[in-house]
């Protein structure tokens, strides 16, 4: 009884491992392919790659709050590319609300999206991140027609 029950556990592992080390690069595999069990792999790599997760995690809140769009850049681009670092945030562990979100680009705009930012606040308009990027192109648009 114990010694199916091991035989058991002994095919499990082997085919664990098989298919983990299948799944890694070359480079990984060799270091990893002497290690008995499947979780010795498992807690291996995790050890490897739990860390630079928070780096990246870190680097992109930091993104997030240093950004600045310049005047005359194309708001649609900036507003991908914030909304494009909080995924990673979020893909690595930390959430960043819609609220605090629509915040951080708000902070983001330069100074000609004052009286866009003003009729927000005065008006107490309340956005999705969708419908706030739509608005910002209207605004530039109208912003690029009145120039003209």
């Amino acid at each position: 009884m114990v010694q199916d029950i091991y035989d058991q556990w002994v095919r499990a592992n082997e085919k664990s491992r098989a298919y983990i080390l299948a799944c890694i690069s070359d480079v990984l595999n060799k270091k990893h392919e002497v290690m008995p069990t499947a979780r010795e792999i498992m807690v291996s790599l995790q050890e490897m790659f739990e860390h630079p997760s928070s780096s990246i995690r870190l680097e992109a809140i930091k993104y997030v709050y240093g950004t600045r769009m310049k005047n005359g850049s194309n708001v649609r681009e900036h507003v991908l590319d914030m909304m494009v670092h909080f995924n990673i945030v979020e893909a690595h562990g930390a959430i960043i609300d819609e609220i605090s979100q629509l915040s951080m680009i708000f902070e983001s705009l330069p100074k000609s999206y004052l009286l866009f930012r003003t009729n927000v606040v005065m008006n107490k308009i309340t956005y999705n991140l969708t419908t706030f990027l739509n608005e910002l192109q209207t605004y530039q648009s109208m912003m690029k027609l009145k120039e003209k």
